[in-house]
Parts: C-alpha cells; structure tokens; sequence
C-alpha cells in the first residue's frame, strides 16, 4: 500500500474514536472506504461493533461493501456485529445500502442467529422485515426460535412467530426445559466450567429488558468484571406463547405457577399466562380465578383480579360481570395494595359498575 493511502487510512481509523467531521474529513483527504487495519479488520466493521450509526452511513455513502468481511481471518460481517450487540440502527443502515441479512460469518452464524440468542428483539425484528429467513439454522443446525426460546427472550420468539418461524415443537420442549432450571445456578456453572471456581469472587445483576429480567453473573478479580454471561428469565411466558400456537390447553393452575414465579404483574411470564387464560372465557377458568382472588396470599389473589378484568370480553359481551364485579369489589377493599389495586383496574373495565 502506498505510504499516502496507509497514512490515509490510519487517520480515517483515529476518526473513528474522533467524531463524524473528523470521518468526513478524513474521506475528503483520500482515505478509502474500504480502509482496513494491521489486523484485518475493516472501518465499516469497527464501526458497526461500536455503535457508530452516522459513521457507518458515511462509510457505505463513501463506498464501504457492505458485505465484505473482516478480522485476521476474513470471518467476521459487520451486520453481524451489529447484531450481536444489539445495534438496531446500524443494523438497519447496513440493509438499507444492500447487506444480505442471511450471509453468515466464520462458524455458520447469521445476524438472526446473534440476535436471537442474545434476546435482541428489536434487532431481530428489523432484519425479518427486511427479509432475513426465520428458519435458517446457525451453529449445530439450531433454528433462531429454539435459541430464543432458550435465551428467555418472550420479546424475540413474538417477533419470530409474527414472522413465520417454525419449529415449534422443538422450540417448546427447549423452553420447557430451561423453566426448570435455576437461571442464575445455570450461569454460574457455565462459568465454573469455563474459568474454574478458584481465585475469583461473582456478582449478580438483575435489570427489567422488554417484560422481562436479565440475570447477569459476573467473576470478578481484584474487584474487577473478567467474564460474565446472562441469560433472560422469560421463559414461562415463551412456554405458554408456544402452547397457544399449537393449541395446547396448559392447565390453569400451571399457568398461574408460571405467572407467580417470578412474582411480579408486569412482566411477561404473568401478562402472557393472564392473557391466555382471559381467551379461555369459560366456567372453569372463572371458577379459577374466583378461588385465586379468595385465597391468602396477596400475588395469587392479584393474579385472580388480572384475569377476571377481561375474562370472556368480545366485543361488547362481558359475560361474567355479574360474578366477577362483586368478587372485584370486595378485593378492591383488601388491605395489600397488590390484590385492592388490581381489583381497582379490573372494575374500570366493566362499563356497569352495578352489575351484580
């Protein structure tokens, strides 16, 4: 390479951790769009990692393939690495300037491949409707929904069933498994397996992401992160989402197991399993749901009232009313906020409040 275009490159590459000017400048001055580093890696790529939107819109606008790869050995895709981080915007610049969404990189992975396994629904999402194939296998022949299913990421496995995913068999059994399993014991023996369990502490971390928790564990040493993993805890709501597209009828009282583990109405392992038992509309889901609302603990009586809200209703018809509004009624004088306050919201969906 000549010395003109290597000093070129080197100071589109100092742009980069510079600012978008600093790029345009660099571009203007000669340097190529396709400019890679000692080790291989393209701009375009280093780019798209670190979340550069405006960057990488000034690079494919320059010139930059897209689809051409990176790293030592040439296995690396920049919609990949998006992807893998979670990176929506860049994600959808790389299509818009014509990125395969189905090429995979070193190892068979595809950008839904890491997206899907790493709970990315919005990232995923995006590359579906641009029309990445929802069945394509990545590594070990394993289909994006059963990885989904497996991360707990009830956001993504939506995102892949609206788009026509199939595997739902496999997929159930997969998240079937993973709901009886302690998620963060998981975490730590993966871990213990990879590092061994001498000479470092963990950490725990748990953070609300799209309906649902993510448990990170962490190793530290001398205080500080060194490897970690996490996994998403959405897994009874994926069990029931999958039930409900091959028409399997859970039991009620499972469904509310699966809604009361991790103890908390807003997220999807409980809005998914009220959701389902709402549909249901019949005697014995009422009859369920009046025990729950007269039962002793506070989560299971809140539970019962976020069914009955909506037991039933099409249309116009709101069968129930006359049982459940007095039911709702005495709840919402409990002395627990969780049970009164659900009651609360339950009442204002009956248009008449003297019904019963």
């Amino acid at each position: 390479m000549p010395h003109d275009q290597v000093g070129g490159a080197r100071a589109l590459f100092e742009a980069l951790y510079d600012d978008e000017n600093a790029v345009v400048r660099a571009l203007r001055a000669g340097a190529s769009a396709e400019s890679a580093d000692e080790e291989g890696s393209t701009a375009l790529y280093l780019a798209s990692v670190q979340d550069l939107p405006g960057v990488v819109r000034l690079l494919l606008a320059a010139g930059a393939d897209p689809d051409r790869a990176s790293g030592p050995e040439a296995g690396d895709l920049p919609l990949c690495g998006a992807a893998c981080g979670g990176h929506a915007e860049v994600v959808e610049a790389l299509l818009s300037a014509g990125a395969d969404p189905d090429l995979s990189e070193e190892f068979g992975f595809t950008a839904l491949r890491w997206a899907a396994g790493l709970g990315h629904a919005r990232t995923a999402e995006i590359l579906l409707a641009r029309g990445a194939d929802p069945d394509l296998p990545g590594p070990r022949g394993e289909a994006p929904l059963l990885v989904a299913a497996r991360r707990g990421s009830a956001h993504t496995v939506r995102t892949l069933l609206r788009h026509g995913a199939r595997g739902l068999s496999p997929a159930l059994e997969e998240a079937r498994r993973m709901l009886t399993l302690d998620v963060e014991q998981e975490l730590r023996d993966s871990l213990r397996d990879a590092y061994g369990d001498e000479g470092h502490d963990s950490a725990v971390r748990c953070e609300p992401v799209d309906g649902g928790l993510t448990v990170t564990v962490e190793l530290l040493r001398g205080g500080e992160p060194f490897a970690s993993q996490d996994l998403q805890t959405g897994h009874g709501a994926i069990v029931t989402l999958l039930e409900d597209e091959l028409g399997v009828r859970a039991p009620f009282e499972e469904l509310a197991v699966r809604a009361l583990r991790g103890g908390d109405p807003r997220l999807d392992n409980w809005q998914v399993a009220v959701g389902t038992l709402r549909r249901r509309g019949d005697e014995e889901t009422f009859q369920a749901a009046a025990a729950w609302t007269a039962s002793g603990d506070p989560l299971r009586q809140a539970l019962g009232a976020d069914v009955l809200a909506r037991l039933g209703f099409r249309g116009g018809e709101k069968p129930f009313a006359a049982r459940a509004v007095p039911l709702l009624r005495g709840l919402a004088r409990a002395a627990d906020p969780a049970p009164s306050e659900a009651a609360a919201r339950a009442l204002g969906g009956y248009e008449d409040a003297s019904a019963g």
